[in-house]
């Protein structure tokens, strides 16, 4: 075995307290619960990970919460419930004075949609929750749009901006609540944007798949909150090497962020070519860090709480080919685009042709799904802006969007088709440099970016390779 190797190994074992029957053992005593859940409340109160993520005492909030659904096994349905609802009144980006009353109705309507759904399971809310609930949203956008200025717009705008926040929660429930044992609503309301989570994305997904992945046993609960502990650390890990990141190249070297080098670009006076090159690969690193950090802290949380829950972002540098780099990179929005737009397109598309219902799943999945995910998270600026400015704004996105389908189709095409990856040494680096090239080369798209026009976008990428200088 090569030394590398060796030491690889040597280091995971070192790091596998999850699997060493004393750690486990000591886990499960009162003293052992007590100290996993204090070691996690220290992680999220120390000076570095307060100042990027929730203010202290949310922390002990949501730590007691984590506690309470672990050790309370009779209480979950309603710690679920209530912990869920009042983190969104906390979380809650207030626009305008009347969000905390539309928040209660979309707490209704949800109550009711699943109620409507468990009765009426061949309906098309049940059978399409996709289809019918964006064509909700699209009814209600163009309605408000057209309503006169005055309070009762502003209540309306109110009532669809936090409808929209909810949007793929709902969905997930509805899926589940078409299943043989769903779980009652009373769980399925309260993993509507579970307390772990601050984001539109279910980290988590449904009450199905977290049932699925709730630990049963004393024994598979030390071992989840374990897991918990470790990856809070290694978020803090990764907060630290985003700090120092920005300390040595931004303040040190003066490298400036990817924002301010397109701005320097589009204002005649550009960096030269390979401090532009450094902007951008320092925002692609940062701001995967960024989704990693996230994302860990979400799902340590939910596994204090008792969720073995996957991670969020697992080795995204091990990718070999860029479907596999999709897997890795943002597990559970992947999942949602799979679940709610890959596997209901593959399931119509025509079938005599099997790559291309493939390609056309995907494409609805990482593009088609990916565009309407983020634009419905910006919905209101139809309200403050107007149907064209924010159309506008999302051109370079949409090609965003198209570009990262295209690659990740064509992709799974070659996978199909029996194309590996070479094995050998270099092989895993031409897969690396090719995978993270065209990452780094989306990011001047990307959500991030959509404040410049495309064209100004598509000018700065090609001056990274010497055009337009």
């Amino acid at each position: 075995m090569r030394p590398a190797l060796l030491i690889h190994k040597k280091l995971r074992n070192f790091f596998a307290i999850d699997q060493r029957e004393p750690v486990i053992a000591f886990a499960q005593t009162p003293v052992g619960k007590m100290l996993l859940v204090a070691i996690a409340l220290a992680i999220l109160l120390l000076p570095p990970v307060v100042k990027r993520l929730d203010p202290p005492l949310w922390s002990i909030v949501v730590i007691a919460v984590a506690a309470a659904h672990a050790y309370l096994p009779s209480y979950r349905g309603l710690i679920l419930f209530f912990s869920a609802w009042l983190t969104t009144l906390f979380w809650l980006p207030v626009i305008s004075p009347y969000d905390y009353a539309s928040t209660a109705l979309v707490m209704v309507v949800c109550w009711l949609s699943l109620m409507y759904v468990r009765h009426f399971k061949t309906h098309l809310l049940a059978r399409r929750p996709v289809v019918a609930l964006l064509g909700c949203l699209a009814v209600m956008t163009f309605a408000f749009a057209q309503m006169p200025a005055g309070p009762l717009q502003d209540m309306s705008w109110s009532f669809l901006v936090v409808f929209s926040i909810y949007i793929w929660y709902l969905c997930y429930a509805i899926v589940d609540m078409r299943g043989r044992h769903p779980a009652p609503v009373l769980i399925q309301m309260g993993v509507q944007k579970a307390f772990w989570l601050s984001s539109s994305t279910p980290l988590g997904k449904g009450a199905a798949f977290l049932h699925r992945h709730l630990s049963t046993t004393p024994r598979e609960l030390a071992i989840t909150q374990i897991k918990a502990v470790k990856l809070l650390i290694w978020m803090t890990v990764l907060i630290l090497i985003q700090s120092t990141i920005h300390r040595v190249f931004t303040g040190m070297l003066g490298i400036p962020k990817q924002e301010h080098a397109v701005v320097a670009f589009i204002q005649g006076n550009p960096y030269s070519l390979w401090i532009n090159w450094i902007s951008v690969i320092l925002d692609t690193v940062t701001f995967s860090i960024y989704i990693a950090v996230y994302g860990h802290k979400a799902i340590g949380v939910a596994r204090l709480a008792g969720f073995r829950l996957p991670r969020t972002m697992c080795r995204p540098l091990e990718s070999r080919t860029l479907a596999e780099f999709w897997n890795r990179y943002n597990f559970y929005f992947k999942e949602v685009m799979v679940d709610l737009f890959y596997i209901p397109t593959f399931l119509r598309a025509p079938k005599q042709y099997p790559r291309v219902r493939m390609f056309i799943a995907t494409f609805m999945a990482a593009g088609v799904g990916n565009f309407v995910f983020h634009i419905i998270r910006d919905l209101y600026e139809i309200h403050t802006k107007g149907v064209a400015d924010l159309a506008y704004s999302y051109l370079s996105y949409a090609l965003y969007c198209g570009l990262l389908a295209t690659g990740i189709g064509i992709s799974q095409l070659r996978q199909h088709a029996g194309i590996k990856p070479n094995n050998t040494r270099w092989g895993r680096v031409h897969s690396f440099v090719v995978i993270w090239g065209f990452i780094t080369l989306l990011q001047n798209f990307d959500i991030n970016m959509r404040q410049y026009s495309v064209l100004e976008n598509l000018a700065f990428t090609a001056s990274l390779f010497g055009l337009g200088y």
